[in-house]
């Protein structure tokens, strides 16, 4: 058992075997990160995954790996459409000197294969060094160098004044599942700003309740409350609680300096 899941293990185990068979020699091992790696997950949680590979895949494996992503979000169930993850090459994947490398990339729910940089990150590899779950090949801690807590945070630093201007690239800020994942981003990035560790939704909103400002503690409050509410593109924001997020937002990008 991989996760607490049968019909995700069931998936995952079918992953496993059709990327072995497309990959041949060139597969290194199938690990989990994100939600399922901090042991925080549950059916609201992306499965997010890494596949290690000696080179990127290219040519017919990567037209057959393509094909593959394109007829797994189409299979019945919960969890076909909510796996997330990149092919990475162990060359890049090893260490902060391969970021910017684009890997192979199955967005959520997507059914397009691209190369994007999404999973190519210091939270990644912090993540599957010092939580992911092996679900073939050798231990992943053995494919990724320690991670520089300075360095994690200095990218957290950097990253505070983005996040606002990020989300409205992509998110509707009249849903209130946008006002509560905002909330939960800038806890996440405060929280590995402080620590440099990273932490779980739950857990970023849980220390943010305990080590900021108490002013803050209803906005957590609710956050961590509507959580459950999950995807709802037709619920507004509760009354008032989209002016608290910028005000939230604004009072957290102040610990960038």
């Amino acid at each position: 058992m991989f996760t607490a899941f049968e019909d995700l293990d069931t998936l995952l185990n079918d992953l496993i075997g059709s990327v072995r068979a497309i990959l041949g020699d060139t597969f290194v091992g199938a690990y989990l990160q994100g939600s399922f790696a901090l042991g925080a997950a549950d059916l609201l949680s992306d499965c997010d995954f890494i596949i290690a590979t000696t080179v990127p895949p290219g040519g017919t494996a990567e037209a057959q790996l393509r094909r593959l992503h394109d007829e797994i979000p189409t299979r019945p169930g919960h969890w076909p459409k909510d796996m997330e993850g990149s092919y990475a090459d162990i060359t890049s994947l090893r260490n902060a000197d391969g970021l910017g490398t684009p890997w192979l990339f199955s967005n959520h729910g997507s059914r397009d294969l691209v190369w994007d940089t999404h999973c190519n990150t210091l939270h990644t590899r912090w993540i599957l060094r010092h939580h992911g779950i092996t679900l073939a090949g050798p231990p992943i801690a053995d494919l990724i160098d320690a991670v520089d807590p300075e360095a994690m945070r200095a990218s957290m630093r950097a990253a505070l004044p983005e996040v606002m201007a990020g989300l409205r690239t992509w998110a509707r800020f009249d849903m209130a599942w946008t006002q509560r994942y905002t909330v939960t981003e800038y806890c996440r990035v405060l929280y590995t700003l402080r620590t440099g560790k990273i932490a779980s939704k739950r857990r970023a909103l849980e220390w943010a309740s305990e080590h900021l400002d108490p002013h803050w503690r209803p906005l957590l409050a609710q956050v961590i409350e509507d959580r459950a509410l999950g995807w709802v593109p037709a619920e507004p924001p509760r009354p008032g609680s989209l002016d608290a997020t910028y005000a939230f937002a604004a009072y957290a990008e102040s610990f960038a300096g």
